[in-house]
């Protein structure tokens, strides 16, 4: 882990201006703003899925900022979402970086006329690029680290 006994300007503005893009993410998903969603990646983005957890073969890859629509328009199925945004690290290197974010995501929806909540432990490994000052995602790998599901009250 790094040690910052100095930090530039800069370097501070980088690295806030990648922590509001991971904190955008989760905005915009529990808004059900996929447009806004997709505009946070770029137009060549990788995004890959591992729902086995890591070390496993990826579950799908979209390749281009247009096949993420219906990942992102999936959670209209959801009545209600919330992502916690936790720890995350970033590793900055010019214009590009990379970094690890923790989210906790709450999934509420009823199934067999039962209100049910999936919750689900998240890291995502990313890699960013700087275009015109904006910070996009490049790549995007979201790992499931575990999730559960059980009856929520109403």
């Amino acid at each position: 882990m790094a040690v910052h006994t100095q930090i530039s300007p800069a370097e501070a503005a980088d690295r806030l201006a990648i922590r509001e893009l991971f904190d955008a993410y989760a905005h915009c998903a529990d808004r059900r703003d996929a447009e806004g969603q997709k505009a946070l990646f770029t137009t060549d983005t990788r995004f890959a899925v591992y729902m086995s957890g890591p070390d496993t073969e990826p579950t799908y890859v979209l390749e281009g900022r247009e096949a993420l629509t219906p990942v992102f328009e999936a959670l209209n199925q959801y009545e209600a979402t919330t992502h916690f945004n936790g720890q995350s690290t970033v590793v900055l290197d010019g214009e590009r970086a990379t970094g690890e974010s923790y989210t906790i995501a709450h999934h509420l929806f009823t199934a067999d006329g039962e209100r049910k909540i999936m919750i689900a432990s998240l890291r995502y490994l990313d890699t960013f690029v700087k275009t015109d000052d904006a910070w996009l995602f490049a790549e995007r790998n979201l790992v499931l680290d575990w999730s559960e599901t059980r009856p929520s009250a109403p």
